[in-house]
């Protein structure tokens, strides 16, 4: 399959990719930076999607067949921050967690419509989308319960033609993007949450993207996966 994976160079996008590599499947990765094949682009940018969309075509021989869409951001913003930071920091993860997302998986669908044969999307969400998250995270949190209510919409309405669209929400990982939070909250009382008894490791959600975007049967579309160890139970 060709597959266009945002976020590929750390955490859960670079373990996916890996895993995808792997399976013999054609990647056109994609960061903020680029470098190492990757394609580059800041999704803070609203043009920056079809940019994306456009050089991962051209890495594929003009075909997409799975758009999985993991890039996003995890800033804080105090409750008591200044109106402009405030308003900066909604404004910037709503716009790279969201916002692009559902710019991607509308040139996806399109495509996946002008080709007549169907294709998947996996959203990259978050545990936080059902629980909350912590006080100076309000706008990821919500960014994420949007992703969910956008992967089911697309699911209902495009499942006739074969177009299958999935989500999984992961609960703590250990990467650059949450490493810091982790520290700063204390690793005891994080896994005294965690009935598992430790945190979700990034492979973990790779498989679980890897076996969406490629193999998961179509009556599961609009399925969200929870992985969390159980911290987190719907």
């Amino acid at each position: 399959m060709n597959i266009l994976l945002t976020g590929a160079s750390r955490g859960i996008g670079a373990a996916t990719l890996e895993l995808l590599n792997a399976s013999g499947h054609n990647i056109a990765g994609h960061s903020t930076r680029g470098g190492d094949g990757l394609i580059a682009g800041d999704l803070a940018d609203p043009a920056v999607p079809r940019r994306i969309w456009e050089k991962a075509l051209d890495q594929l021989d003009g075909r997409i067949d799975a758009l999985v869409n993991n890039a996003g951001i995890f800033e804080g913003v105090a409750v008591d921050a200044s109106d402009e930071e405030w308003d900066a920091a909604w404004g910037r993860t709503l716009q790279v967690n969201l916002q692009a997302t559902a710019s991607l998986c509308r040139l996806a669908i399109n495509h996946f419509r002008e080709a007549s044969a169907g294709g998947r999307i996996v959203n990259v969400a978050s545990r936080a989308a059902y629980r909350g998250d912590s006080p100076n995270h309000w706008h990821y949190a919500a960014s994420k319960a949007g992703m969910i209510g956008m992967t089911k919409t697309i699911a209902r309405a495009y499942a006739g033609e074969n177009i299958l669209v999935f989500a999984v929400a992961p609960g703590f990982t250990v990467s650059e993007m949450t490493e810091e939070y982790l520290t700063g909250r204390g690793g005891a009382q994080i896994l005294a949450d965690i009935p598992l008894g430790r945190v979700t490791s990034t492979t973990e959600v790779a498989e679980a993207i890897r076996w969406l975007a490629t193999q998961a049967p179509a009556a599961s579309t609009g399925s969200v996966i929870d992985l969390n160890g159980a911290s987190y139970v719907r």
